[in-house]
């Protein structure tokens, strides 16, 4: 079943935020050979909720409809084969990035493909409402869209509602099969709105209470009770830029001259003037003029569908972790209308075709039981154009570990599951006095309450709340840069066939060791204010891995494009990466936490837990590589790694 919401990876230290996005996958392009010679079916265009069970009819002939029917360009098997030539140190194609002219002349549709494609919707009564590089979209009335997609449309009940979608899948003349990838828009769930939305007010404050750490281990909770035999200490107030670049291996780089581009949906309307009171009082380099851009479509769709509002704290969060760790990086924001998989796809795409930037920073998603075969062929094909261009993607691999107390079943998410991004995973860090790494656990969270007469922690370690996300995919094979490097007995976990592994690299994530960010939000009183308080999430991660990115680009000297192949290249060189483990210290590893019961102030009195680190569900962080960390996270050798390439090359 498709989901056409996506998820914010950002967990809060109210909670997690549950948000949004779409339903992506990577696998095979969608055309497949149909019953008659005259068609050809493409696969995962109806839904898997559009059972006969819950049939309801046909949908009357008039309704009207939007669809996107998306091209598959003229060479795509050389695009795949030339994405992986430029990104695998050991071709000699590696690093001959084309121009993003040329790749759209070599790769993209031709001018006789889309006068097709459009010969053929217009044929059958659909009205061409706009094309692009990637689609042509249309629109018309049920009966059109019948007889162009081969196809009956009728109306199902999908929980409490009804949608419309195919009765079978769609279909195309077997004479465009090398032209089309895949159609969107045939079902439903919900009809896509055809006015702008306005932007809602930022979502109410959150603070966090104290006491904090100002560093790890820097404030004892001698007044609370002991865990694992010792006692704890207080959470830190939100780590900055400062302790982040020491952490990994910063040195003297700054980003300088490198581009980082973020993807989310909506844009907050207050971010400039957060970013640069952030970084003003918290010691990070003030922002150049004309550093941070924005990219924003017309207007906006489905607000109150997706959460419009929770989407400016990711923002904010990507925003100004990239600025602390790459302060120098030019930085532009790419909002979608909506948190819809066309609009998603459309923000990777405008980075895609205008080379907004080299590294692109993404935190959302869906778990991978929700995507289907029709949209990973699209979402591959950006990815793969952006590879030949050498612009390398990274996303979060999601912050509910092994999905199986949030879905039931064990699973990973999705895009990070493709073999064409970077999976960005999640840690637990301790930085020291001296803004001195001192350990790493893969981020999983078990949270245990105060007892009533404060001399326990009831039911400790208590239930797991939230985690990095990770594991063996269903439905993606194996790449080839994993193989060697990843255990067969995680490659292979779902049978005899290897399948990608997420995720690839990690970084901090805990929300209970994680960044302070600085947004405006709305208060009791109505009013709009600046207030400060401490993230985490594989949203963290994600950001913080371009940024780190960033500064290895500086130090190369060039692109680094799709990362992945050099990643695992590397894997094993002494001083690239910290081995990141579950017990670094031998012993249990927890921190008290203060919070606000109203989540203000402490007029609604507090709320205090201890939180053990490195408890990731089913997912342990092992020697070597594992599903919480991949490789592990940046050591202070991984960002000068890529000027020793360099000098080689």
């Amino acid at each position: 079943m498709r989901s056409n919401r996506a998820k914010l990876r950002t967990v809060s230290m109210a909670a997690t935020l549950p948000m949004i996005a779409g339903a992506l996958a990577l696998g095979i392009p969608a055309a497949h050979a149909a019953d008659s010679p005259a068609r050809q079916s493409l696969k995962g265009t109806k839904p898997l909720w559009a059972t006969a069970k819950a049939d309801k009819g046909a949908t009357a002939n008039s309704a009207r409809m939007n669809a996107k029917v998306y091209l598959a360009g003229k060479d795509a098997a050389g695009l795949a084969a030339y994405a992986k030539a430029v990104s695998d140190p050991s071709s000699p194609q590696f690093g001959k990035y084309l121009s993003a002219k040329t790749t759209q002349a070599r790769f993209g549709a031709t001018k006789a493909q889309v006068a097709a494609v459009k010969s053929w919707l217009t044929s059958a009564g659909l009205t061409v409402t706009e094309v692009t590089q990637h689609y042509v979209a249309v629109s018309g009335d049920v009966a059109a869209a019948e007889k162009a997609f081969g196809t009956q449309l009728h109306n199902y009940t999908k929980g409490a509602k009804t949608y419309r979608a195919p009765a079978q899948a769609a279909s195309i003349p077997a004479g465009l099969q090398g032209a089309v990838l895949t159609v969107t828009g045939l079902d439903s769930a919900p009809h896509m709105a055809n006015h702008d939305d306005t932007l809602p007010a930022p979502d109410a404050v959150f603070k966090n209470a104290g006491p904090f750490s100002s560093y790890y281990g820097s404030k004892t909770a001698s007044t609370l009770p002991d865990a694992y035999g010792q006692k704890i200490p207080y959470a830190v107030k939100g780590y900055t830029g400062k302790q982040l670049r020491a952490a990994y291996g910063a040195g003297t780089y700054t980003g300088k001259g490198v581009r980082v581009a973020i993807t989310d949906a909506y844009a907050s309307p207050t971010i400039a003037y957060d970013a640069g009171t952030y970084a003003a009082k918290n010691g990070d380099q003030a922002w150049k003029t004309s550093q941070l851009h924005q990219s924003l479509p017309a207007g906006w769709t489905k607000t109150t569908e997706c959460k419009a509002a929770g989407w400016y704290g990711e923002e904010t969060l990507d925003v100004e972790a990239v600025h602390a760790v790459a302060p120098n990086a030019d930085v532009t924001y790419v909002g979608a209308a909506s948190c819809y998989d066309d609009d998603l796809l459309g923000a990777l795409s405008k980075v895609v075709d205008n080379h907004l930037a080299d590294i692109v920073s993404n935190s959302w998603g869906d778990v991978e039981a929700s995507q289907t075969p029709d949209l990973a062929a699209a979402y591959d094909q950006v990815f793969q154009l952006g590879a030949v261009q050498g612009i390398g993607f990274y996303f979060s691999s999601g912050d509910n570990g092994d999905e199986v107390a949030n879905t039931g079943t064990k699973q990973v998410d999705t895009p990070a599951n493709s073999a064409w991004v970077t999976a960005v995973g999640g840690t637990s860090l301790a930085v020291g006095k001296g803004d001195k790494y001192q350990w790493e656990t893969g981020w999983g969270t078990e949270k245990a309450s105060l007892s009533a007469d404060g001399k326990s922690w009831t039911g400790f370690p208590g239930a797991f709340t939230s985690g990095a996300g990770g594991g063996t995919s269903k439905t993606v094979a194996q790449p080839y840069y994993q193989k060697g490097v990843v255990p067969d007995a995680l490659a292979k976990a779902n049978g005899t066939t290897a399948n990608r592994v997420v995720p690839d690299i990690a970084a901090i994530a805990d929300p209970n060791t994680g960044f302070l960010v600085g947004q405006t939000q709305t208060f009791p009183d109505g009013s709009q204010q600046y207030s400060e308080y401490r993230i985490g999430g594989t949203s963290l991660a994600a950001p913080t891995i371009a940024a780190i990115q960033a500064l290895a680009q500086e130090a190369r000297g060039k692109a680094i494009g799709f990362a992945n192949p050099t990643i695992y290249a590397d894997y094993g060189k002494k001083g690239v990466f910290h081995d990141v483990t579950d017990n670094p210290t031998g012993s249990g590893l927890a921190v008290a936490r203060v919070d606000f019961t109203n989540g203000l102030d402490a007029s609604g009195g507090l709320l205090y837990s201890v939180r053990s680190l490195g408890k990731d569900s089913s997912l342990s962080a092992t020697k070597g590589y594992d599903d919480v960390t991949g490789v592990g996270s940046p050591a202070a050798g991984y960002v000068q790694s890529y000027a020793k390439a360099a000098q080689k090359h």
